[in-house]
């Protein structure tokens, strides 16, 4: 195996080998590195460092979807909110909830073992957005995982016994953690949550073996560091710009590439100018945080757009050369496709069926053609009236991923079509377990058609759409793909679909009892394909929006494996 810059990987190596030699099943950086193409593991959150959620088994096809039938269930014992993706590792599936680390038979869905979450009585009064875990990271017969009370831990995945377990960052303070860690350069990475409380955004560098911190880059610049002119005094060190979604990596460039979101307070007059680095894509060295590039989306981001949505990593044939891109379809409502090496605009495109925001993204600059309505908002502290923004800060996608299909070059995504009325205002932080938004919300508005959401076929070359299948409410599942011509992804309702990739015409579904917000995968055991999904309504969607279809979709959590019926 040649690894580029083999020394920055000898901490993770080191790890690999300790647990062969100790009996352990391990898997290898090889194993990361190749997890888009070996169809037995899922070794990666996101299906591979590129975060793809393509996979090329072609067992289960549009023409025998149809036969697609439960092989079995598992009951999480909670009915929060169920947005993981599991792995699956050397015979073994790994899952995550906000209370439990398990490891199960992935054929049986027999639990192997099983281990407790302890979290702080009072945890509920510092969230944000719901109570959940979206993943794992593994390596070398260890799980890493990070907790609501923003923890990071390890795991030994032979028995579920504890290694090691440190403190990211007070969460009385407003800050939390929800997300899959990522392994990168020979570092275990993880972001931060909080926001919308204040908090100052970060990305930590962690050593894989021991749980020492080996480098902190905060995501907001203080005054005398580059971007610190870009803030009111004062504001940068309260100013948010959270990290909450995983990263992608790239080894060949050994650069990894993290989303920062919404300026804290939302109001963006209060802070002032761009406020570098919310709402940005970070290119940053895993070894030591170094930052090498950035790219905002949304300036000042006036609307809790966001830049935490995955970045996926593709090659794609820009002006007719084989060009490494990532690609983001931001809350904004415009699709982005980026020079991964240098962070350069190659486009941005609409997406969203309706954006009153901004017209359009200036190719040159790469920053957003405010409309008149936006321009006011960035200078009104103190607004006298309502004004209907669309999107909404929902988006015009969240924070669900999406998948890439590289042959065909296509991304599947959902989508949301949303609206909000709000006025702005000045307020003061509060402090504590109130947020910081500094506007008043009059609601959410649905379109005139009442469809909510679609699920969209996307060229990111082109930039166009090639089809769409509206639903009533969005589909806040994660997406997935796979050789055969299938795009699966689940509903707030609960059904679990599938879908033809070249049409768009739907082909499967199944009533799972409860919404779908998790992250399917599939894989191979003894020539047989399997998809997995993780089922329990709880999203930040159908709490505030207001959907009237989603009013009864009972609460569950469990985890369901599918498989053609013989």
């Amino acid at each position: 195996m040649s690894i580029t810059g083999f020394g920055r990987w000898r901490p993770l190596l080191a790890l690999a080998l300790a647990a062969v030699a100790g009996g352990a099943s391990a898997q290898s950086l090889a194993d990361l590195r190749n997890d888009a193409a070996t169809p037995g593991d899922v070794t990666t959150y996101g299906m591979g460092w590129g975060q793809q959620r393509h996979s090329t088994l072609t067992q289960i096809t549009p023409a025998n979807v149809k036969r697609l039938v439960p092989v079995w269930n598992l009951s999480l014992d909670n009915s929060a909110n169920a947005s993981s993706q599991p792995l699956l590792i050397d015979g073994v599936m790994y899952v995550a909830s906000h209370t439990h680390t398990m490891a199960v038979d992935p054929v049986s869905g027999r639990v192997k073992w099983k281990t407790p979450i302890e979290l702080p009585a009072d945890i509920n009064g510092y969230l944000c957005c719901g109570i959940h875990s979206r993943g794992l990271a593994a390596l070398g017969g260890m799980l890493y995982r990070t907790t609501i009370d923003a923890h990071v831990v390890a795991i030994n995945m032979a028995d579920g016994k504890q290694v090691w377990k440190v403190k990211a960052a007070d969460y009385k303070e407003g800050y939390t953690l929800t997300q899959a860690p990522l392994l990168a350069g020979g570092m275990l990475l993880t972001g931060i949550s909080g926001g919308e409380y204040g908090t100052r955004g970060f990305i930590a560098g962690w050593d894989p073996k021991t749980g020492e911190r080996k480098w902190t880059r905060h995501t907001t610049a203080m005054p005398g560091e580059r971007g610190g002119d870009t803030w009111k005094p004062g504001m940068a060190d309260k100013g948010g710009a959270p990290t909450w979604l995983t990263g992608t990596y790239d080894p060949e460039l050994d650069l990894v590439y993290w989303g920062t979101g919404n300026g804290s307070p939302w109001n963006p007059a209060t802070r002032g100018g761009d406020s570098l680095y919310i709402s940005s894509a970070l290119a940053i060295r895993p070894s030591s945080g170094e930052l090498v590039w950035h790219y905002q989306f949304s300036p000042g981001d006036p609307y809790d757009y966001d830049g935490t949505n995955e970045l996926v990593l593709a090659e794609l044939p820009i002006n007719g050369q084989p060009t490494k891109v990532l690609m983001q379809a931001n809350r904004n409502g415009f699709f982005y496709v980026l020079d991964r090496s240098n962070g350069k605009l190659i486009s941005a495109k609409p997406f969203a069926r309706k954006i009153n925001w901004a017209t359009g993204i200036d190719p040159a600059s790469g920053r957003p053609i405010d409309t008149p309505m936006t321009q006011k908002v960035r200078v009104t502290e103190q607004a006298t009236e309502m004004i209907e923004v669309w999107p909404s800060a929902f988006g015009g996608k969240n924070w669900m991923p999406m998948s890439y299909d590289p042959a065909r070059r296509l991304v599947f995504m959902n989508t949301i079509d949303v609206g909000m009325n709000i006025k702005y205002v000045q307020q003061a932080r509060p402090g504590g377990p109130n947020w910081w938004l500094g506007l008043e919300l009059g609601g959410f508005v649905a379109p005139t058609d009442g469809m909510r959401g679609t699920l969209t076929a996307w060229d990111p070359v082109a930039g166009k759409k090639v089809w769409e299948h509206p639903n009533k409410s969005p589909f806040w599942a994660g997406v997935l793909s796979t050789a055969s011509g299938l795009v699966f992804t689940g509903a707030q309702t609960g059904a679990f679909m599938a879908f033809d990739s070249k049409t768009g015409k739907q082909l499967w579904q199944f009533q799972t009892g409860s919404g779908i917000s998790g992250l399917p995968i599939t894989w191979e055991r003894d020539g047989r394909q399997y998809i997995t999904v993780l089922s329990g309504s709880a999203t930040v969607y159908a709490a505030l929006a207001g959907d009237p279809d989603l009013v009864n979709v009972p609460a569950g959590g469990s985890v369901w494996t599918f498989a053609l019926q013989p």
